[in-house]
């Protein structure tokens, strides 16, 4: 019988991930499916992984060829596909569960050419984090658009995050090219061809990143990779030339954003005797590109455009370097112009030299805007305390500016006292920028169900901006603790309209009180906020209820939940993490489902079992979420005392610890054993916090807020297996935990779900 999908996995050198790739395509819940799985001559043993698949699912058969490239690897792989639809993954990326389902079933209800939907980038040292590429194509749900009524689809240049309809590839007779970045002409050529197209919400595809993260720096000069890229890029020029100006206008500009980019910032590694090329390969780029589109990016692309055109090697070396080794972050700091003091110059490389023009470093009075930063939030006194820092961009904060911190309630305005401190600004500099505001109980009886928001003047000299408080950082920023105002209402802290620090008064909210183990169940109690309340589980990603039921004594409750049920139920969302989550929603008669707040206590509740565990906790919002998911090695504690940094957590088994730093640009890495104790309640794991000091404790970044280390704990099984541990959501709302040693300061914080330290 042909399947209704295809999936073409072509593979070249990934023996190590391939094997969890099939094993997620194989796990769909879209069962219809062939996997033309596509050795593009791999010189490792992804060939046997591939077979030893093949043999324990009929589904998977196995292609193999001399190495062609992806390109090519694809062609064969659609050449020997049967199905009605068409899929790509590649060998060392991972897709969802319920992925290939909703793109398929969206297609069959809209008609459409094609669906594509959201992705996630991972890894084990940071988790699960949203690719910022994918953001604006899919951050909402379209069905039967096009790329000319909606042109952020051009951003959309992947193939693996989509199923295609076979007709529709077939029609076309689309091909890809035999070079590196060979998706983006085949993507946009489809957006292009296409009669409608369907967007979803919904996260279908995780895309792997190295353990050190992704950068740009980590894009070395290679002059086949650039000339690929320029190749690329100028198919893609090509297609759009004849296309509606608002499309034409949006591919150049993503193109002056990546690529282009991308080849500025190659002049920081490439070797003496390429430069040429790479001036050459650069300017038959930039030489295509739009004009009017090239004078609106930033102000430093426009200096490195400059100093391309002019041939100068050895500056564009310099910007180059300038910009990779993060010295954009935070904005350069401003330097008066010669004989003129009221002008401002960006301090950028080759101010003052010939080959730019000084206006492209003048600084406008608009780039002096007001920024500003959430460090942690804690309740002091029954208070709540705000800590955070305020400062005008590109200017030196001194000791002579003010700022002025009011609550705004509505379209009433309270203001704070302020208490300032220095700490590190932008630009990596220690200066007055820090303070702390404490919103007293009186104040937060005046807040509303609408979110109340922080207003931030700041002057300095004869400059003054305003704003609203926002950039939650990690820890309590990101997990707000919550707390009772009196007994019906709780004020809630979080994100509020366009990002910006708020304050939320719930009364009388849906809420869990307390928790209890039994040897079977998880007995939950609360109190609803209405009459006859029934209480439903649900899956945010995939959707599907299911009612609890409920012991009622008037509006308390009381659901018990049996671990066995939770775990024959589980199907997981996250093909990295192995996860499935649910939330709790309360409903009535005639009530808008409500979320269940978590007012059960500061630690979340566990139960394991034959390996898995399930785990009762909250979210960053403070509701009530259940994750079922294999053993994690998870942390909820984390204190520091005479030079010992100690962790302490559940789930430790005979996993050995350490705190491991990878190296720059590279998946190497070093590794500071920690001395465990166990017992009954968990493990321990400490560590002396010189070892966590570089020997060679030299910043080698322009980057003003470079760190000298950023060290991650890591489990390690008997069998070798290493694996980040976890940071449980209510650690995450107790940190950062600063440590100052000596010279240099330390924090804890968690990054992604993951626990890390940071050195400066």
């Amino acid at each position: 019988m042909t399947p209704r999908l295809s999936v073409v996995v072509p593979f070249y050198g990934v023996g190590e991930y391939l094997g969890d790739c099939l094993e997620s395509i194989a796990r769909q819940s879209w069962t219809d499916f062939e996997a033309i799985l596509v050795d593009d001559g791999s010189p490792d043993d992804s060939a046997v992984v591939a077979k030893a698949f093949c043999d324990t699912d009929p589904r998977f058969r196995l292609i193999q060829q001399d190495n062609a490239g992806p390109g090519p690897a694809r062609d064969r792989g659609i050449q020997e596909a049967q199905g009605e639809y068409l899929a790509f993954v590649d060998g060392d990326d991972l897709v969802s569960r319920y992925g290939f389902a909703a793109l398929v079933r969206t297609l069959d209800r809209t008609g459409s050419d094609f669906a594509g939907g959201n992705a996630r980038r991972f890894n084990n040292s940071f988790g699960v984090r949203p690719s910022w590429l994918h953001k604006q194509p899919f951050a909402r749900v379209r069905h039967a658009t096009h790329v000319t009524e909606f042109p952020d689809l051009v951003l959309d240049r992947m193939l693996w995050n989509k199923v295609y309809r076979r007709s529709f590839w077939t029609e076309y007779g689309y091909t890809f090219p035999p070079i590196r970045y060979e998706d983006y002409p085949v993507a946009l050529k489809a957006h292009l061809d296409a009669v409608t197209v369907d967007t979803i919400t919904q996260a279908v595809y995780y895309w792997r990143e190295r353990e050190s993260g992704e950068s740009i720096t980590q894009q070395k000069f290679q002059l086949g990779n650039i000339r690929d890229r320029v190749t690329s890029a100028g198919m893609v020029i090509d297609l759009v030339e004849d296309s509606v100006p608002v499309v034409r206008r949006r591919v150049h500009a993503h193109l002056a954003q990546i690529d282009v980019l991308t080849l500025m910032s190659a002049f920081g590694t490439v070797p003496a005797d390429q430069e040429q090329n790479l001036v050459d390969l650069s300017r038959e780029l930039l030489d295509r590109l739009d004009e009017e589109v090239l004078a609106k990016t930033h102000r430093y692309d426009r200096i490195q455009h400059a100093a391309l055109r002019s041939g100068d090697v050895d500056l564009l070396r310099r910007l180059a370097v300038f910009r990779n080794s993060g010295g954009l972050r935070g904005g350069a700091r401003a330097v008066s112009r010669p004989r003129r003091s009221r002008q401002l110059d960006y301090n950028y490389p080759g101010r003052g030299e010939s080959v730019v023009p000084d206006s492209l470093y003048r600084l406008r009075e608009q780039d002096l805007t007001l920024a500003t930063s959430v460090r942690a939030v804690a309740w002091v006194d029954g208070g709540l305390s705000v800590k955070g820092t305020a400062e005008i961009r590109h200017l030196a904060t001194k000791r002579s500016s003010n700022v002025e911190i009011a609550l705004e309630v509505g379209d009433l305005s309270y203001p704070l006292p302020v208490r300032r401190y220095e700490t590190l600004d932008l630009h990596g500099e220690t200066t007055l920028v820090g303070f702390e505001v404490v919103v007293n109980r009186e104040l937060l009886a005046k807040c509303t169900g609408a979110p109340a928001h922080f207003a931030v003047q700041m002057r300095s000299g004869r400059r003054e901006r305003k704003g609203m408080l926002g950039g939650q950082g990690p820890g309590s920023p990101g997990w707000p603790p919550g707390a009772w105002l009196d007994e019906t209402s709780w004020i809630q802290p979080g994100p509020g309209k366009a990002g910006w620090f708020s304050l939320r008064r719930l009364t009388d909210p849906c809420r869990l009180t307390s928790v209890e183990q039994t040897a079977d169940e998880l007995v939950l109690r609360g109190h609803a906020s209405f009459d006859e309340p029934s209480l439903v589980l649900s899956r945010p990603i995939v959707g599907g209820d299911e009612e609890i039921p409920l012991e009622l004594d008037g509006r308390d409750f009381t659901a018990r939940l049996p671990i066995q049920d939770i775990l024959d139920a589980a199907n997981p969302d996250d093909p990295f993490g192995q996860r499935t989550t649910r939330v709790f929603r309360m409903r009535g008669l005639e009530q808008v489902p409500r979320v269940l707040l978590w007012t059960a206590g500061d630690t979340a509740v566990s139960r394991t079992v034959n390996g898995r565990v399930v785990t009762l906790t909250r979210s960053t919002g403070g509701y009530v979420n259940l994750h079922e998911s294999p053993i994690r090695t998870t942390a909820t504690y984390a204190s520091t005392s005479d030079n010992q940094l100690v962790v302490r957590g559940t789930d430790g088994r005979d996993v050995t610890f350490s705190w491991r730093r990878y190296l720059a640009e590279s998946d190497d890495h070093l590794d500071v054993p920690c001395r465990r104790t166990g017992s009954a309640d968990g493990w321990s794991a400490e560590v002396d916090v010189d070892a966590l000091i570089p020997v060679t404790a030299v910043k080698q970044s322009v980057d003003p807020l470079a760190g000298l280390a950023d060290w991650i704990l890591f489990a390690t099984s008997p069998d070798g297996e290493a694996h980040a541990v976890q940071c449980e959501p209510f650690l995450c709302s107790r940190l950062p935990l600063a440590i100052t040693h000596g010279a240099h300061a330390l924090a804890v914080r968690p990054h992604a779900g993951t626990l890390h330290v940071e050195v400066r």
